[in-house]
């Protein structure tokens, strides 16, 4: 049985079964590099990256794939090309974890996730301010 109260990214990977947990390590520094500075945290129950307080991208290993979220109509969009041989579905994309981890792809999608929180986080401010004005 899996455990259900992970307290870090260190501790979810490793209660993964051993093939998986290459990948999912892997993955986790695909992210990593492509958000230095957004904070590691374990939130529902999956790894989880946030910037200035927002989640910008969870992972999640399963037994036959592993799975990135969310996946928003814009993002894969911008990424059809690249994403057209993965499972893509409401707002999940699933990955293989038989084939190799699309490195670049993944730090692709974390950057873009990335900006668009933070345009989105900027409109909102514009808006608040318009507002009291």
């Amino acid at each position: 049985m899996l455990k259900l109260d992970y307290k870090s990214v260190t501790e979810y990977i490793a209660s993964q079964p051993k093939p998986a947990q290459s990948v999912l390590r892997r993955v986790r520094s695909a992210i990593r590099k492509a958000l230095p500075r957004a904070e590691e945290v374990i939130s529902y129950q999956m790894p989880t990256y946030k910037m200035k307080g927002s989640a910008v991208i969870y992972f999640a290993g399963w037994k036959e794939h592993y799975s990135l979220y969310p996946a928003n109509d814009r993002l894969v969009s911008k990424f059809k090309d690249q994403l057209s041989r993965y499972e893509v579905n409401k707002s999940t994309i699933r990955f293989p974890l038989a084939e190799p981890v699309p490195v670049k792809l993944i730090e692709g999608i974390a950057r873009f996730r990335a900006r668009e929180l933070t345009q989105s986080t900027k409109a909102s401010t514009t808006k608040l301010k318009a507002k009291q004005s």
